[in-house]
């Protein structure tokens, strides 16, 4: 009985100033063939210490595009500790593995001095309203710090203007950080950026748990006691699918009999603007489209999560 050996893995080309990943892109996009047709090229943006949800969202952007670009940068200004953002796991090594498996050809990792070369940036992007509730009334300042790299990092990987084709430029985004994705939509088109921001669904665990790398914080009793969250999201759904009035509080009160969860959030809200739906989740039959999200601690490990509804 004979075996076929298994293809083996194109490693990334690794790449850490913007000059070097402009021409790395050039250089994938030229040999594509037949030349000078239209190409695709993808942008998933990362803080390393990747995880299978990780991993899905890069397979998912290979299957999408020609080329594909994975930036790996710990962004300091999206930290509210300086001890987080020390104690931060770095795991290039591991990470180039999964990458690897996913069929990423470019990896992106820039320095603090190549993403702010005169330092913290003295003009910043406002979150606004958007992100001062929810996360970024626990997180003060972490939207801004986020919206400041992104910014960056869709500049950094625009197709160069001198590749011979059309190329249409993509950026993905995991589902599970539901307002940061609310963000960067806003920021794209108020700033008029010519890129398609893509959501790719939460990976969750068999029993429903979202993939997170904070999970690895948790003990086995803890992550049991974490599925509350998703039960209370699974309830309000199937209320929503029926077109019942939702009651939250119910969803809520299932917070109150697990005493390892301290729930912070459970709010239903509109999926583009974050404003509260209070109006239709009472007494009266829900209709229409809305985003449940929720955040809890367990352990003094903080979890989010979210549910769309009426899609």
């Amino acid at each position: 009985m004979s075996t076929t050996a298994a293809p083996a893995l194109r490693a990334p080309h690794i790449v850490t100033t913007t000059a070097e990943l402009s021409a790395a892109i050039a250089r994938e996009i030229e040999a594509l063939a037949p030349s000078g047709t239209a190409a695709t090229l993808g942008l998933v943006p990362t803080m390393g210490a990747l995880h299978s949800g990780h991993e899905s969202l890069v397979s998912t952007a290979r299957e999408q595009n020609d080329v594909l670009v994975v930036s790996i940068f710990v962004n300091e200004l999206q930290f509210n500790d300086e001890h987080d953002f020390e104690s931060y796991p770095r795991t290039l090594d591991a990470d180039m593995e999964i990458l690897a498996r996913a069929g990423a050809d470019i990896v992106f990792v820039p320095g603090d001095e190549e993403v702010y070369p005169d330092g913290r940036p003295l003009v910043k992007i406002d979150s606004g309203a958007l992100g001062e509730k929810f996360e970024g009334a626990s997180r003060p300042g972490h939207f801004d710090g986020m919206l400041a790299v992104v910014a960056k990092l869709l500049h950094y990987s625009m197709p160069p203007a001198s590749v011979g084709r059309p190329v249409a430029y993509r950026a993905y985004f995991g589902a599970k950080d539901a307002q940061q994705l609310v963000l960067i939509n806003r920021m794209v088109a108020d700033l008029n950026y010519p890129v398609d921001v893509r959501s790719v669904p939460i990976m969750r665990t068999a029993e429903g748990l979202a993939l997170s790398s904070r999970n690895q914080l948790l003990t086995p009793e803890q992550a049991k006691a974490a599925l509350v969250i998703h039960r209370a999201l699974l309830l309000v759904k199937e209320r929503a699918d029926r077109h019942e009035p939702l009651y939250l509080e119910d969803a809520v009160g299932l917070f109150e009999m697990e005493p390892q969860v301290e729930l912070d959030y459970f709010e239903l809200v509109d999926p583009r603007t974050l404003q509260e739906l209070a109006f239709n989740c009472q007494d009266t039959p829900f209709t229409g489209e809305g985003l449940l999200l929720v955040a809890a601690e367990v352990g003094g490990v903080r979890l989010i999560d979210n549910m769309r509804l009426g899609y």
